[in-house]
């Protein structure tokens, strides 16, 4: 047997799936690790853990499936976006704590970029918002925090990388310095048109270009894993970050197709084809993957709490012991009480970008108990989805022009661990009022950076042959009244309205 070794860094854990050649999973480990909180809104991770999860559930994958560094034709890597990390040059030991995507320290920075007059600059360059969640302001805000850490960076001392990048250099024993074209893109600092740093946005956050690694298309190759890690050496063929690689994972190859990916958070994405499509509705303009050097684009729409808002039942509340048990309490909800939880616990993302923003329960009665908590829980992420959907159809009918047919019953593929939870999904398709699709293998992000590296060493088949294997599980179909439909919405519309001006947010809608 020969496989494709998937490495998926998440932000809760790390994970190492052996993929047969059919593409099927044949093992899997994975490890959770500690996440920091030092200050409010301030989400960090020590790099040593996400180190030694990842080599640690690599070395477990292979244990399981009997297999050697002989039997892996290549490496894929797929990885939490934007959690920023700086590392010496010379030892490989990192200089701060990696800080998270969902990290909210540099609001105050972002409010005086946006307040200057940057934000049009910053959308054309890199297609993203002025915000926290980007790598950028987390890499000045390192900079300037350790002592002599610019000086150091300015000398060469010092690299900055995406987790995908720190990954490849500790594979490598540092010999690559290097990341792909979707991790790059997301960082603040990267030209998405032209693919190259931008000397302008480094320039802005005052960022020495000597400490950027060199950019790459997602199939190719990113190095080799040195031998002593697993017994001999393995190619690196694959990376692309968590999001794109779940696109990628879904076969969303055609211009209009989405998905939406359930995890900590819920991304969705839909190709816009070569084109970059600039929102006029606060979403971000992105690289979906890039091919032969050629990018494909995409629309995102980020929320930042999706599967989160369930840890905090469990963690927080201490309401639930297992995510498995917010379905039935869901079902046993008095719906009729109508609770509404905005899950904004480190601000809102799209479309309303308020990093200031804090969550909200509106609804209470004395009735209110576990059941109403979790239903208002599991609803948020649907209503959360409806906002980027919305604002995604408005945006891409608006590129195509007046005159362009669309199709306004676009079907929404769907993944991650939420997906598993029929519940929820089927309340994803009634108040979007459109089908959601889940496929047979839920894995779509650690299936994306596979199909990358096995396509890159020859050892899985081409982009069209790809698509046409994804296979469906299940189709959720709406069946709600659309007058509750809309009635339900304009309550959720309202509930954000109220918690931005309670918790004194900074956002304009």
């Amino acid at each position: 047997m020969t496989y494709i070794l998937a490495i998926d860094q998440g932000t809760t854990s790390s994970r190492a799936i052996l993929f047969d050649k059919s593409m099927t999973p044949v093992a899997t480990a994975q490890e959770e690790f500690p996440q920091h909180f030092p200050q409010s809104g301030w989400v960090e991770h020590d790099p040593d853990d996400i180190w030694t999860t990842v080599a640690g559930t690599c070395r477990q994958v292979m244990e399981r499936a009997s297999a050697q560094a002989a039997d892996i034709v290549a490496i894929g890597i797929t990885n939490q976006r934007e959690t920023t990390l700086v590392w010496d040059k010379a030892t490989g030991k990192a200089i701060h704590n990696a800080i998270v995507w969902q990290d909210r320290r540099t609001a105050v920075k972002c409010r005086e970029l946006r307040d200057a007059g940057h934000e049009a600059i910053v959308a054309k360059k890199t297609g993203l918002l002025i915000d926290p969640y980007f790598s950028g302001t987390k890499l000045a805000w390192t900079l300037d925090r350790v002592e002599g850490a610019r000086e150091r960076a300015r000398a060469g001392g010092l690299l900055f990388g995406t987790v995908d990048s720190y990954l490849i250099w500790k594979l490598t024993g540092g010999r690559s310095h290097v990341t792909d074209a979707t991790n790059a893109a997301r960082t603040l600092l990267y030209d998405i048109r032209n693919g190259r740093w931008s000397s302008t946005m480094c320039d802005l956050l005052d960022i020495p270009m000597e400490m950027l690694p060199e950019v790459r298309d997602c199939a190719g190759e990113f190095g080799m894993a040195r031998a002593d890690l697993f017994g001999g050496d393995i190619p690196i063929m694959g990376v692309a970050g968590d999001q794109q690689a779940a696109t990628v994972g879904q076969a969303c190859f055609a211009p209009g197709m989405l998905k939406s990916t359930y995890g900590t958070g819920c991304f969705a994405l839909m190709n816009t084809g070569d084109t970059p499509v600039m929102s006029q509705n606060r979403l971000l303009t992105t690289i979906a993957y890039q091919l032969d050097g050629k990018p494909t684009y995409a629309l995102e729409g980020s929320i930042f709490i999706a599967g989160a808002v369930v840890q905090w039942l469990r963690d927080g509340l201490k309401m639930i012991r297992d995510a498995a048990e917010t379905q039935p309490l869901a079902e046993a909800a008095d719906a009729s009480q109508g609770v509404v939880l905005v899950p904004a616990f480190t601000g809102l993302g799209a479309p309303y970008w308020d990093a200031e923003c804090r969550g909200a329960i509106f609804g209470l009665t004395r009735n209110t108990g576990p059941d109403e908590l979790a239903r208002a829980a599991l609803e948020s992420v649907g209503y959360q989805t409806r906002d980027l959907m919305e604002a995604m159809r408005a945006d891409w009918r608006a590129s195509l022009g007046p005159d362009a047919a669309t199709d306004e019953e676009a079907v929404l593929r769907v993944d991650g661990g939420m997906s598993a939870s029929d519940w929820t999904m089927q309340f994803l398709a009634d108040i979007l009022g459109a089908s959601v699709d889940r496929p047979k293998v839920l894995e779509t992000t650690a299936q994306g950076a596979a199909w990358l590296a096995g396509m890159a060493a020859g050892f899985y088949p081409s982009q069209e042959e790809f698509a046409k294997s994804w296979s469906l599980e299940r189709r959720f179909e709406p069946q709600m009244e659309s007058e509750e439909r809309e009635r339900r919405y304009r309550k959720w519309q309202n509930a954000v309205a109220g918690t931005i001006r309670f918790t004194g947010g900074s956002s304009e809608n």
